[in-house]
């Protein structure tokens, strides 16, 4: 297959105007898209949420000349591109074009995409309270709301014991990382989610806002814990990995039931 089909295929379920709106709208930065091109016809594809030295291992052993990624592959400016202890992206590069990978990331359109990470994650809190995942996003009040999708949710959930709540999302999310600020005994009927390192200050009065007794994401800052903590609202902090990993698999999946070429995952587990 071309590289132009697949990424066909991806724009179609995260399409990279929902990234260009995000940014526009509320003052972000991405850079998704076909980042790496190397020319070739594609034979096989990889996902990862991070274009990891595993990844590119693994990519590699399975004649993969594509790797998708979650997170942007090139982020920012770069002023050259070598192999450096201490600038591994450049190595990364070298080696993907060594072997023919190209290198495709969808980062904030997938975030704010109808069923993509963040609507994902609201999907894995529901279930971790015993709810049904159909139609959780329908019932979800958006903090970054885009023309189709958007990003930070507050929504109700089954009434479920703050404790019990983080026990069963290790579970959902397979990660034993999972920390708890707050009153374990506590009932939570009402939550606000976030995937990523999207827990700021303004998150949190998104949260009071919309009633959320607990908030859940990843990255926290010292003073965002304090603020929660002072705002009377619990805090549930997954690892960054484990709260975008979740949907990210659920993208992967959609993905390949269209393509007519081989395709695998890769999970780098010492960062769930």
């Amino acid at each position: 297959m071309k590289l132009s089909e697949i990424y066909e295929i991806a724009d179609e379920l995260a399409p990279k105007r929902l990234s260009d709106e995000y940014c526009s709208r509320y003052g972000a930065y991405d850079n998704s898209g076909v980042l790496v091109d190397t020319g070739n016809e594609i034979a096989g594809v990889l996902f990862s949420l991070d274009l990891s030295f595993a990844a590119i291992d693994q990519a590699v052993e399975a004649g993969a000349n594509l790797i998708v990624t979650h997170h942007p592959a090139i982020y920012g400016k770069i002023g050259n591109v070598r192999i450096s202890d201490f600038q591994p992206l450049g190595e990364k590069l070298v080696k993907c074009m060594k072997n023919g990978i190209s290198v495709l990331s969808m980062h904030l359109n997938l975030d704010g995409a109808e069923g993509g990470i963040d609507e994902s994650l609201q999907e894995g809190v529901c279930l971790a309270c015993g709810m049904e995942s159909k139609g959780a996003g329908t019932r979800s009040k958006l903090m970054h709301p885009l023309e189709n999708g958007g990003y930070g949710r507050a929504y109700e959930v089954a009434e479920t014991a703050l404790g019990t709540l983080a026990e069963n999302l290790k579970k959902e999310f397979k990660t034993d990382r999972v920390l708890v600020y707050g009153d374990k005994n506590g009932k939570i009927r009402k939550a606000a989610s976030f995937c990523g390192a999207g827990a700021d200050e303004n998150a949190i009065a998104f949260a009071c806002e919309a009633g959320a007794e607990v908030v859940i994401s990843s990255d926290f800052k010292h003073h965002v814990l304090t603020l929660a903590a002072e705002k009377g609202i619990a805090v549930i902090a997954l690892t960054h990995y484990a709260s975008e990993n979740y949907g990210f698999e659920k993208y992967y999946e959609k993905i390949r039931r269209r393509l007519d070429i081989p395709c695998g995952y890769h999970t780098d587990a010492e960062l769930l």
